[in-house]
């Protein structure tokens, strides 16, 4: 966490921030997979080897949500965030494989204010995460929804 509550404000057209890092362990993989996309590449090491993808595999959905969790650790949770009306485009780059090293980053591509809800801010977003080998596995671009600093008072 930050330390500091970000406000619609706070956000500013092409400035980057840390997400942080992941470790993405082979049980985490499995389990998640095991609930949510249970495809044999997410579920087994020797299937993984022997699919396109190279090795035991997160889903898409499940890098997804990692992504999501260190979105949220890193500033998501001090803010005024009032959720996003969705997701402009998603891409699984390269696989996540078990053992991989994830860090993020996330470029803010532009904001405005609603007109017809002016306590709220539109801030656009593109969001990174790269493998330990420095190769861009993810990518995200959504606009999320934000509370101005006075609305959140």
């Amino acid at each position: 966490m930050t330390g500091k509550t970000w406000a619609y404000e706070d956000f500013v057209e092409g400035a980057s921030l840390d997400l942080g890092t992941k470790h993405v362990s082979a049980a985490e993989i499995i389990e998640f997979a095991s609930e949510f996309d249970a495809q044999p590449m997410h579920l087994d090491e020797a299937a993984g080897k022997a699919s396109i993808l190279g090795g035991l595999s997160a889903s898409g959905w499940h890098t997804c949500a990692m992504f999501m969790r260190m979105m949220c650790d890193a500033f998501l949770l001090d803010s005024t965030a009032q959720g996003a009306p969705g997701v402009d485009h998603v891409k699984w780059k390269k696989p996540v494989l078990a053992g991989d090293t994830l860090s993020g980053k996330l470029t803010i591509l532009g904001k405005r204010q609603s007109r017809s809800r002016p306590e709220v801010g539109l801030v656009s977003m593109r969001a990174e995460l790269f493998n330990q080998h420095g190769e861009n596995v993810f990518e995200l671009e959504n606009t999320a929804m934000f509370l101005t600093r006075e609305a959140a008072a």
